[in-house]
């Protein structure tokens, strides 16, 4: 049983943002610092991207561990209760993260995932950021 009212438990959801998070804000800095130049969210491109670096073809999803199903992470504990509700959304979820993988790839983008338990650690997140890059060495940075 929740330990918050129906009205409660309907607020603090409503205020889940789905963009400009903390781990995205931390993905942007990153890159940012790194020296590359992105666009936002681009409304014309399949499961509009986080990140979206033209020039280099590539798209960066930053994703919640539970919104977006990361496997074995301790943050994408499904809830106990309402287990029918939390599994076919969570799933409807994955599903949908899925074809606009496809999508994408059939556009020619290059994929990063960027979870958001990826962004506690800088050095790593660092490094698997510059390894999005490592094939493009050839082209210069702004």
């Amino acid at each position: 049983m929740d330990t918050f009212s129906r009205e409660k438990r309907s607020q603090i959801m409503s205020r889940i943002s789905g963009k400009n998070t903390k781990p995205e804000l931390i993905v942007r800095s990153l890159l940012h610092n790194l020296g590359y130049r992105f666009r936002l969210h681009r409304i014309d491109l399949p499961g509009k991207p986080d990140i979206t670096l033209p020039k280099y073809k590539k798209v960066i999803f930053v994703h919640g561990c539970f919104w977006h199903g990361h496997k074995g992470c301790k943050r994408s504990r499904r809830p106990t209760t309402n287990e029918k509700f939390w599994n076919k959304k969570l799933a409807g979820n994955m599903e949908r993260d899925k074809r606009y993988y496809r999508d994408l790839r059939a556009m020619g983008w290059q994929i990063l995932i960027v979870w958001e338990c990826d962004t506690k650690n800088t050095e790593k997140l660092i490094h698997k950021l510059e390894r999005l890059f490592k094939e493009n060495q050839n082209i210069k940075r702004l």
